[in-house]
């Protein structure tokens, strides 16, 4: 039987999602923690790979196992997590249901504080500084004429293709909080972060708004903005077809 867990975390402690030989990560937690419960050996495949430090208020992971699961075995594995790790739902799927490749729209959030607030020092980047929201939103506006951001991913990455498409890409601001929400089908690695950089420069009029089109048609990532922190980054929602449910 195949499942689809949904997943919070805060991701201080760990080096992002995808397992690794040498740091501690989420999808180790889970796989030895689903492991210990169920008493078999358990792999789970991730939407997508955060990267170290980036938190998540909606992701999720496939796994399969012989057990029959139902709603309590939220609340067993929750006991075994640890506290900046919580199992929000379950649902059984098809057999060839895939947590990655089904999904079809990912969104994420970005948090940047104006002013010193001791509680938002882990969860938001703080830039004493003023921002042009209004150029940085002209700017974002942008991003949705264009759909390869190979100026904004990771140098050193295995894609086959830096397309992207976004469907929203906008500032809100909350008194002193200012927060990036973007949509797209799918993301590059560091794309995020990046573009929160690019813009933030816009924002400090650094950049002209105009000055988004050479950077994107360029294809460089030396010509983008640099990378944001990423205490500040939350993957926040991902969509699935209701096909992948029995």
């Amino acid at each position: 039987m195949r499942y689809f867990l949904e997943l919070e975390f805060f991701g201080k402690a760990y080096h992002g999602w995808q397992r690794q030989p040498t740091a501690i990560t989420v999808q180790e937690v889970i796989e030895n923690s689903l492991s210990t419960l169920l008493q078999e050996k358990i792999e789970v495949l991730g939407a997508g790979r955060t990267d170290a430090g980036v938190h998540a208020k909606q992701i999720f992971a496939h796994f399969d196992t012989e057990a029959i699961l139902g709603q309590e075995f939220i609340f067993r594995i929750n006991s075994l997590l640890p506290n900046d790790i919580a199992v929000r739902d379950l649902v059984a799927v098809r057999p060839d249901a895939h947590a990655r490749f089904d999904a079809v729209a990912r969104s994420y959030e970005y948090h940047v504080t104006t002013k010193k607030n001791v509680f938002e020092r882990e969860t938001a980047y703080f830039l004493q500084k003023e921002l042009n929201v209004e150029d940085m939103n002209a700017a974002a506006q942008i991003l949705l004429e264009y759909t390869n951001f190979k100026c904004f991913s990771r140098s050193r990455t295995d894609v086959f293709t830096y397309n992207c498409t976004i469907t929203r890409a906008e500032w809100e601001q909350r008194d002193n909080l200012l927060i990036f929400h973007i949509t797209a089908d799918r993301f590059l690695r560091n794309m995020v972060r990046a573009i929160v950089g690019t813009l933030v420069e816009i924002g400090l009029a650094k950049r002209e708004i105009e000055d988004m089109h050479q950077v994107i048609k360029s294809e460089n990532r030396s010509k983008a903005g640099a990378s944001v922190p990423a205490h500040g980054l939350y993957l926040t929602r991902i969509v699935y077809p209701e096909s992948i449910l029995i």
